[in-house]
């Protein structure tokens, strides 16, 4: 049941999400539209709009927000495969199921290293500006001579 259910959402998002789709959507309210005087604009003619559209949009979300669920589960899956499988840090697997507070800890932590990284990185092309290097950046060698 799982698998049917998992290949219908995958389907109908599809195919709710291409031009086509949209293109019979405008064509269907166009069609409501013209046909409001030939039912004198009445509330049953409004209702069969409103009810068809809610019937449609309660549907889909529940059909969209399983497709999002197992997409966003195989893309944890994949990251969490490839941050195992690297030099990253373990501790940055799983982190989806951490609190609002622990991630904003976390996400401190790697802006503090990338100020780091960026020092270092800044100090060698300075560096290599003030020797002459090939490849130094104006930038560099203009932050050396304001330094």
């Amino acid at each position: 049941m799982d698998k049917f259910f998992a290949s219908f959402a995958n389907a109908t998002a599809h195919a709710a999400g291409s031009p086509i789709a949209f293109l019979i959507c405008v064509a269907l309210v166009i069609a409501w539209a013209v046909s409001g005087p030939f039912f004198q604009f009445s509330e049953n003619w409004q209702l069969a709009i409103n009810t068809g559209t809610t019937i449609v949009t309660f549907l889909m979300v529940f059909l969209i927000q399983n497709t999002q669920n197992r997409d966003g589960a195989a893309l944890q899956t994949k990251l969490d495969e490839l941050i195992r499988s690297s030099n990253a840090g373990d501790e940055f697997m799983g982190i989806e199921k951490l609190t609002d507070k622990e991630l904003a800890e976390l996400h401190e932590k790697c802006e503090a290293a990338a100020r780091r990284s960026h020092a270092a990185l800044d100090r060698t092309r300075n560096e290599r500006a003030r020797r002459g290097h090939q490849g130094a950046t104006p930038e560099a060698a203009q932050t050396e001579s304001n330094a």
